[in-house]
């Protein structure tokens, strides 16, 4: 080790910028308050088909009730050939005296209450905002460098992707000065580069003056309710990341991550390159 490395001072800057802060806190309300309503709407017509008609003869997934043997009236989800009793839960939900058939309950819809014009209010509205940040923050990314800087995967972590899903599924998290590994980054590629554009598309395929301006947009994606379809799968998609990025807070320190998030923290940044340095100059 030379004495110039030896004797470096770490570099101090914040872990998360203003501006990643910002859009972290803004997507969160904004996805709470979309998937919320989206149920609202959803429950409107709670069943999904592939292609252009919209008719209850092939669902690929539907939400109803139906009066069983014993006159108590049951929740049922069909997905494909299979039907599942989801009473409670999906297709009949609430008290004994105050439940309905309604796809999801109630406490996970906006409002609580079956009003499909003020669910649509409310997503339209929280739409163009999650697609005004969105693509401000893409802008941000690409020309700011930190897409490059805190995102790109340098071939290192190409090479080490195998072993990083290895640990996440070991719960071993490893230090890495603040930054991202290559699982994270990976993750977070993809809910801004592919999913996130795929829920404003898909959203815009529903509206009737989106389909006069670009029909071919709607051909592509097979139809109305194929757009429907994968705008319901993308949705799911986030709320599965976004629990599973919940877990792995939890279990990697949630009161300096939450803190971090909140204040942008600090990180060391040459520690990381002395380490590579000392590595290097050990060879």
């Amino acid at each position: 080790m030379t004495n110039s490395t030896a004797q470096a001072k770490p570099r101090r800057e914040r872990r998360h910028r203003l501006s990643v802060r910002l859009w972290h806190w803004v997507n969160l309300w904004c996805l709470i308050v979309l998937l919320m309503s989206g149920l609202q709407i959803f429950n409107a017509h709670p069943a999904l088909y592939w292609g252009s008609a919209s008719n209850f003869d092939d669902p690929w997934l539907e939400m109803y009730a139906i009066r069983g043997a014993d006159g108590a009236i049951q929740g049922q989800t069909a997905l494909g050939p299979w039907t599942f009793d989801t009473t409670g839960v999906l297709g009949y939900s609430g008290s004994d005296d105050h439940a309905s058939v309604r796809g999801f309950p109630a406490w996970i819809t906006l409002p609580g209450y079956q009003f499909l014009t003020m669910g649509r209010l409310w997503h339209f509205f929280f739409a163009w905002l999650f697609a005004g940040a969105g693509a401000l923050f893409a802008l941000y990314a690409l020309f700011s460098g930190h897409l490059k800087r805190d995102l790109w995967l340098p071939a290192s972590q190409w090479r080490g992707l195998g072993r990083d899903v290895l640990d996440h599924l070991r719960l071993r998290f490893h230090a890495t000065s603040g930054r991202y590994n290559g699982l994270q980054k990976l993750s977070y590629l993809g809910v801004l580069f592919v999913a996130l554009p795929a829920m404003i598309l898909t959203g815009l395929c529903m509206s009737p003056m989106f389909n006069a301006a670009a029909p071919w947009l709607l051909d592509l994606l097979g139809g109305r309710q194929s757009a429907r379809s994968i705008h319901f799968i993308v949705a799911g998609s986030l709320v599965l990341f976004a629990v599973v990025h919940l877990l792995m807070v939890l279990l990697s320190g949630p009161f300096r991550q939450v803190r971090d998030m909140l204040t942008g923290g600090r990180r060391d940044v040459a520690s990381a390159d002395n380490e590579r340095n000392t590595h290097h100059e050990a060879k």
